[in-house]
């Protein structure tokens, strides 16, 4: 099989829980906050490719460096990481996958390399992909790893035991995969689950777009501080949550209900209600990363 003419090696994806759980059935992962990546290698190449198949090898040359780790044709799965402060900084990887200037990402890739964080191995001189991972996971052992190149450890059966650990420092969350389980391509599948580390707070709804066709409503939220509104992303919630009668009731306004943020094609609202909100971190420019709408707060 010739690899590099291959575009259907799409990753297999997972399905998401709220709650971690114990299961011998399973093995348990760190799940590190990067960009999910294939990475074809042998030892005169390397080409990396995103979840949606965007070609990124130009953008991470120091991942170059993993064609020394493998003696033919291979195919990994893994995360592309930024490390600041010895943890993952997704701000960070986002500045640099960005770039687009060559110095600049020569120069960044030598003095603020990123990492790939692999965790599983689908081709090895021949297709990996209808073998258990616990078998793939062998085979991935025997490479060797660099300053670049990493590989995840995993835990058996106790991934409560591992969320509460990852909680503490705050790492994105775990991923729980059945050992028995193969590789299915392009596919998502209840073998492999994850479970986010979502922060949690209350924001004041000042706004909203309301799509008559979309079955959800998108909500601006902000923050208040010193009596001032300050805008800090927004969130779908679905039109059936009776939170969406109550705004909708209310007198919109032309003038921002922010003290930051002014968009014309928002419909401005007094913020009367609040919500609660799960969320991964925030920006440097202090909005939400991933925000998901949990509850009115009354």
């Amino acid at each position: 099989m010739n690899i590099w003419n291959n575009k259907e090696w799409g990753p297999m994806l997972l399905k998401e829980i709220d709650k971690p759980f114990d299961s011998k059935d399973y093995l348990f992962e760190i799940k590190f906050d990067g960009i999910r990546a294939i990475i074809f290698a042998s030892p005169k190449k390397v080409l990396i490719k995103t979840r949606n198949n965007v070609d990124v090898t130009d953008i991470y040359p120091e991942l170059q460096s993993i064609k020394e780790l493998v003696k033919h044709n291979t195919i990994f799965d893994g995360e592309i990481v930024a490390f600041q402060n010895n943890l993952p900084s997704f701000s960070k990887l986002q500045e640099r996958s960005h770039l687009k200037n060559k110095n600049k990402i020569k120069k960044l890739s030598i003095e603020e390399p990123i990492c790939y964080v692999c965790f599983d191995i689908l081709y090895d001189n021949k297709d990996l992909t209808k073998l258990k991972l616990v078998e793939r996971k062998k085979i991935l052992d025997k490479i060797e790893e660099n300053d670049i190149f990493i590989k995840t450890k995993s835990i058996n059966e106790k991934g409560k035991l591992l969320f509460k650990e990852i909680k503490k420092i705050g790492l994105e969350g775990i991923v729980a995969k059945r050992k028995d389980s193969i590789y299915q391509i392009n596919t998502r599948v209840d073998d492999w689950i994850k479970i986010k580390n979502f922060k949690k707070d209350i924001f004041y709804i000042g706004g909203f777009t309301d799509n008559e066709n979309s079955p959800v409503i998108s909500l601006a939220l902000g923050e208040l501080k010193n009596k001032k509104l300050y805008y800090v992303g927004n969130v779908s919630m679905a039109k059936k949550n009776p939170l969406y009668q109550k705004i909708k009731m209310l007198k919109t306004r032309k003038l921002s209900t922010f003290c930051d943020y002014d968009k014309k094609d928002l419909n401005y609202i007094n913020p009367k209600y609040k919500c609660s909100i799960f969320y991964m971190e925030r920006t440097k420019s202090n909005h939400l990363r991933q925000p998901i709408f949990k509850k009115e707060i009354k």
